[in-house]
């Protein structure tokens, strides 16, 4: 049953929700797409963005309407990591700012949390610095957009890809690798709880994308076992193509598997004649920082994830 919590104020209406009907998951489209038109980038993840079909377990939608009926703020709130607290994202539409309406969905996501809150900073833009500092919360990751011009296959990062011994490489085959890459993605992202904690529901929603394009998901088996992958993504709007995610299971890490499904992937979105490639990684893992650096990334943008002492 959703649960609806109305503002006394009068001057506007937040509803948390457990699901959106399609109306309201259309309006939020629309306010993200509207907000992303004037930040430069989306205030909520793909993840977010798709999760806004159905009914998602721990996930709660926070619904902010003047009293027109005009939706003017939306945030989410997912609550599915079994140790790490309460993750979300949140938006206002740009028309509406300064109106204390990021403060009314931060002061509700911490009443919803618990008080114990992770919050995405998209951008890291000094509105959102200012709402993190008013409610408290302290800076604990940055995740970095890089990116580098697609040009000659001569160029660092294009050559041609030198695979481990017994390794082969072919493309994903929808409906038939789907149990066997979760496995391995599993796996190769243990570590890492957003990546790592894929279901079938998660490569469902991402297979039923216009840009799934099975022709640019690589699989590196070794003896019948995927033992790495390397999923593109084109952007065919902004004309960007993306190192969506590489992964390489544990005991198959070392031998330089990682750079040789990283080139592949370049020489495949390059073949697209796409003029730039991007990736998202932690500011934190030098190791891989170091590894695109060398691949010819450059830092982007940078995305702020804020969260509650602990």
């Amino acid at each position: 049953m959703n649960d609806v919590v109305n503002e006394t104020s009068g001057a506007r209406r937040l509803d948390v929700l457990e699901e959106l009907a399609p109306t309201e998951a259309q309006d939020v489209l629309r306010l993200v797409a509207e907000s992303a038109r004037a930040d430069g980038q989306q205030a909520v993840s793909e993840q977010g963005r798709l999760q806004l079909r159905g009914r998602r377990e721990g996930v709660r939608h926070l619904v902010l309407r003047e009293p027109s009926g005009e939706l003017v703020g939306y945030a989410q709130l997912e609550d599915t990591d079994p140790v790490e607290a309460p993750a979300a994202e949140l938006v206002v539409h740009p028309a509406h700012r300064g109106q204390g309406h990021g403060r009314a969905l931060g002061v509700t996501l911490l009443r919803e949390s618990g008080k114990r809150l992770r919050v995405w900073a998209h951008g890291g833009h000094a509105s959102a610095r200012h709402l993190a500092q008013v409610l408290g919360l302290t800076l604990f990751r940055e995740l970095r957009q890089m990116r580098r011009p697609l040009g000659s296959l001569t160029e660092p990062g294009f050559a041609e890809p030198t695979w481990p011994e017994g390794v082969t490489v072919r493309t994903f085959r929808p409906g038939e690798d789907d149990a066997a890459w979760l496995a391995a993605n599993a796996a190769a992202f243990a570590h890492h709880p957003e990546q790592g904690s894929l279901a079938q529901r998660d490569l469902d929603d991402r297979k039923g994308e216009p840009w799934f394009d099975p022709a640019g998901f690589f699989l590196a088996e070794r003896e019948g076992q995927i033992v790495g992958f390397h999923w593109t993504k084109v952007h065919a709007e902004e004309r960007l193509g993306e190192v969506y995610v590489v992964g390489v299971r544990p005991d198959a890490q070392g031998g330089g598997l990682g750079k040789a499904l990283t080139s592949v992937g370049l020489r495949h979105l390059a073949a697209q004649g796409l003029p730039t490639a991007m990736l998202y990684v932690d500011a934190d893992n030098f190791a891989a920082v170091a590894v695109y650096e060398r691949l010819g990334f450059v830092t982007h943008e940078t995305d702020l994830m804020y969260r509650t002492e602990t």
